[in-house]
């Protein structure tokens, strides 16, 4: 049995987690910028972190750990890689906006800071970029 790919499906499967919770997590907030009612908003703060906690960062995790994984099964190829290279860097760069929303929203939940919606377009419009350069790293290999 080959395990390349068995870890390139559960590397897929963490993307789709991940990138997944963080663009449906977007909208959640902006939502819950513009709500007024008290259970409402609380009703959201919860959606909010079960994606982030029960699915974002699970899916983050094992797309890192498979990630991992699949480099050190062939690590003359992917070691000289460049597509692989700017890939890596677009993945620092998708951590970098996940904490970002994640640690804006706790502070939101708590009453710390106030966000606007814009921010939260702004964020899940980052998160698609991103995403969307992975893909074109990885499918098209252009370097």
């Amino acid at each position: 049995m080959q395990l390349l790919p068995w870890i390139l499906v559960f590397h897929l499967i963490g993307l789709v987690l991940w990138v997944g919770s963080l663009l449906i997590a977007m909208p959640v907030l902006a939502a819950h910028i513009g709500e007024r009612s008290p259970e409402a908003r609380q009703a959201l703060s919860r959606i909010e972190t079960k994606l982030l906690r029960g699915m974002a960062h699970p899916g983050a995790a094992v797309m890192i750990i498979t990630g991992v994984l699949m480099i050190l099964t062939n690590t003359a190829y992917y070691l000289h890689a460049h597509w692989l290279h700017v890939k890596l860097l677009l993945v620092v760069v998708l951590i970098a906006l996940d904490l970002r929303v994640t640690f804006r929203a706790r502070a939101f939940q708590a009453g710390k800071i106030e966000m606007r919606r814009g921010e939260c377009q702004a964020l899940g419009g980052a998160v698609a970029a991103v995403f969307l350069l992975i893909l074109i790293m990885v499918l098209a290999k252009p370097f």
